[in-house]
């Protein structure tokens, strides 16, 4: 039962990601963005996934930790390349 909490947690907070995703890729500007705040958030997504593998604790609850990791790491990309198309303008 706690995993599924756990996997519920995860999901939750990776729902928004794609949702960051898509909005980086329209709006074409890193205005809005805190390159810090993402950074945080990928940095905890590993100790997450490093937590899970030193305790020996590798569930289905991980892929969603990989996959937010995934997530995460597209949208700071997509921060540098519109801090870019920023400069550029």
């Amino acid at each position: 039962m706690p995993q599924l909490f756990e996997a519920f947690m995860v999901i939750c907070f990776g729902i928004s990601w794609p949702l960051s995703i898509m909005k980086s890729i329209k709006s074409r500007t890193a205005k809005g963005k805190s390159i810090v705040f993402m950074l945080f958030i990928e940095i905890g997504y590993v100790f997450g996934i490093i937590s899970k593998i030193i305790g020996h604790n590798i569930t289905y609850v991980f892929i969603f930790y990989v996959i937010n990791l995934i997530m995460v790491g597209i949208d700071i990309c997509l921060y540098f390349r519109n801090k870019k198309l920023d400069e550029k303008q």
